[in-house]
C-alpha cells in the first residue's frame, strides 16, 4: 500500500532501538527523510548508520528530552539538514518510580511526568506553529495500554493518561486545519532491553508462562513492527479521518472498553 509519505519530514524521540526506532524505520521505508533523536550516543550511531545503510535519508541528534534546551537543539537540527516537520512521533518515555506513591515520592513522580508528558508537550509546541501554516500535520503520541486502564508504576500511568487527554484536546482543536493528533497504545511489547526483556531474563520460565496466560490472550508478547507500522499508517492520506482517537496494538492484552 501506498502511504503517499515520500518527501515528508518526522521526527522520532528515542529513535535509536525499540519501538521509536521501529517507527523511524517504518516512516523512512514509506519514503520520510527521518530525524531521530536518543541520549545514548552509541545506539545512535549504531542505529544511524543502519538506516543509511538501507539508504534512508536521516539524521540523528544525542539530546534529552527532559532538557528544554536538548530538545530545540533536536528541532533545529532537523530543519538543517531535512526542513520543518511534517510529523512528530513521540515515543520517549518509561517508568521512573514504583506503584506506590508514597514509595516513587514527588521528585521522582515529577521526573516521570516529564519524561512520559512534558517532553512531548514541549516538542509539540515547537513544530506545531509551520504544521499549522501550512495546513498539514501529523502528531503521534506513544502512549500505553496503561495510560487507559491501571498498571504501571504510578508516574508512567498517570503521565501516558494526560499524554492520551491533552492528544484528544489538541485534536478537536486543530481539526479543521489538517494537523491530526493520535495516540498509539500498545501493550507487552518484546524487544532486546525492554522491560518485557528484563522481566523474561529475571523469572523463570514457568513465572513467565503464568504471565502470559494470565494477560496475554494471544499466548506470547508483541514484537515492535505492528506499532511501527500504525504510526507509519497514522501519517497517511490513508488515515485522514482519523484524529483525537487512540489505539491499542496489544494482542487483545487490556481489559478497557473504552
Amino acid at each position: 500500500m501506498d502511504l503517499s509519505l515520500q518527501g515528508k519530514v518526522a521526527m522520532v524521540t528515542g529513535g535509536s532501538h525499540g519501538l521509536g526506532k521501529q517507527a523511524a524505520d517504518s516512516l523512512a521505508r514509506e519514503g520520510c527523510k527521518v530525524a531521530i533523536c536518543a541520549r545514548g550516543k552509541e545506539n545512535l550511531d549504531e542505529t544511524l548508520a543502519e538506516f543509511k545503510g538501507k539508504g534512508y535519508e536521516v539524521i540523528a541528534v544525542q539530546a534529552d528530552v527532559t532538557k528544554p534546551d536538548d530538545l530545540a537543539k533536536f528541532h533545529q537540527e532537523t530543519i538543517k539538514a531535512l526542513g520543518e516537520a511534517d510529523i512528530l512521533v513521540n515515543n520517549a518515555g518509561g517508568r521512573r518510580g514504583t506503584a506506590d506513591f508514597m514509595e516513587t515520592g514527588i521528585e521522582t513522580f515529577r521526573e516521570g511526568m516529564e519524561f512520559n508528558f512534558m517532553s512531548a508537550v514541549e516538542l509539540i509546541a515547537l513544530v506545531l506553529p509551520h504544521m499549522r501554516e501550512q495546513k498539514w500535520g501529523r502528531i503521534i503520541s506513544i502512549s500505553s495500554i496503561y495510560g487507559r486502564e491501571y498498571g504501571g508504576s504510578i508516574d508512567y500511568m498517570s503521565g501516558k493518561a494526560a499524554l492520551i487527554a491533552f492528544s484528544k484536546h489538541l485534536a478537536l482543536n486543530l481539526a479543521k486545519e489538517n494537523v491530526l493528533v493520535n495516540c498509539v497504545a500498545p501493550g507487552s511489547i518484546d524487544f532486546p532491553g525492554s522491560s518485557w526483556d528484563r522481566f523474561q531474563q529475571n523469572n523463570t520460565p514457568e513465572q513467565v508462562a503464568d504471565f502470559i496466560d494470565r494477560n496475554l490472550p494471544a499466548g506470547k508478547f508483541g514484537w515492535p513492527e505492528p506499532i511501527g507500522d500504525t504510526v507509519a499508517f497514522l501519517a497517511s492520506e490513508n488515515a485522514n479521518l482519523i484524529t483525537g482517537t487512540c489505539l491499542n496494538v496489544d494482542g487483545g492484552q487490556s481489559r478497557s472498553l473504552f
